[in-house]
């Protein structure tokens, strides 16, 4: 590959929107990053991409880039590049890809935010491969699957909602309405549901302290600081997590037979905090004796938090 031909890749996600300018070899050239509104309906995220892109291609003045590349959370019918839905934000049949194209003139193209993810992992990270998964665990639970070296994404584009598949239905109650999906029990919301929990049955431990210090609620990276500091409450709550992402991966393997399974987004920071009892619960409910049918291993992604705008760069650049 050279790294001649530029887009922008954007990657919208529950609490923030990421951009970059990426070339071929998924080097970024330039990027920024923005806070998802409280109001995220159409109109207002039109606003904030439509200046993010502005203030991108400032940067590639003289040069320019050929593309734009999208990967948003929620379900996204492609190729049209209409997001029918979103559980953790309040757009709905945005037809992006018209609005993007209709304020820019640039070629766009717009995927699920796991979707672009996982190519991006597949095509430049350290465990290329053309069958995998990857799972990014952040505010929600997204999901790539690359078969045979492609995304996979279902007749209509729909497909591969991991997050969204049912693991424990007396569980709690996920931003899509159901109960015990996957995302509601090994997300960074879900992370944050526990550790309000947890600060509220033991109001002077560290996660209710940092929760203090900070003079708010109590969020996802209270607890994941207090596991980092050793904490051990903190730390079973991310065995817990781990877990239940552990038993999502044996569900899919089931299902699918991959060579690798990733794991990216903003938690796999912690490490072996979260891959640990994923890895324990992926090898305890896996379908088959020893033996028989592989286990794939679980590693961290090559881009974590990184892969969304990288992938959606790359998508632009293949299919636009």
């Amino acid at each position: 590959m050279t790294n001649g031909r530029r887009a922008i890749g954007l990657d919208i996600g529950g609490t923030k929107v990421a951009g970059a300018i990426v070339s071929e070899d998924g080097t970024v050239h330039a990027e920024l990053r923005r806070n998802t509104p409280d109001t995220s309906d159409a109109g207002t995220m039109n606003g904030l991409l439509r200046d993010m892109v502005s203030e991108l291609r400032a940067h590639e003045a003289g040069t320019g880039v050929c593309a734009i590349g999208v990967g948003a959370a929620g379900t996204v019918e492609w190729p049209d590049g209409r997001i029918r839905w979103a559980p953790n934000s309040s757009y709905q049949d945005w037809d992006l890809r018209a609005d993007l194209e209709a304020a820019t003139g640039l070629p766009t193209v717009v995927d699920n935010d796991g979707n672009v993810a996982g190519l991006a992992e597949a095509r430049l990270g350290d465990t290329r491969n053309d069958d995998m998964v990857l799972l990014t665990v952040g505010t929600g639970v997204g999901a790539g699957i690359m078969l045979g070296g492609r995304i996979y994404r279902g007749p209509h584009g729909l497909g591969a909602e991991v997050g969204h598949m049912t693991i424990n239905p007396d569980g709690p109650r996920c931003g899509c309405g159901n109960h015990g999906c996957l995302e509601s029990m090994a997300s960074g919301t879900a992370l944050a549901r526990m550790g309000h929990n947890a600060a509220a049955h033991d109001p002077d431990g560290m996660i209710a302290g940092l929760a203090r210090e900070a003079d708010g609620e109590v969020t996802g990276r209270h607890v994941t600081t207090a596991a980092m500091a050793g904490d051990r409450t903190a730390q079973s709550l991310f065995e817990r997590l781990g877990r239940a992402l552990g038993i999502g991966i044996a569900g899919i393997n089931a299902i699918f037979e991959f060579e690798v399974v990733l794991i990216g987004g903003g938690l796999v920071d912690v490490g072996e905090l979260l891959l640990g009892p994923a890895r324990r619960a992926a090898r305890e409910f896996h379908y088959g004796p020893p033996g028989v049918r592989p286990v794939p291993p679980v590693l961290p992604a090559t881009y974590k938090g990184d892969a969304g705008k990288i992938g959606a760069g790359l998508l632009a650049l293949e299919e636009a």
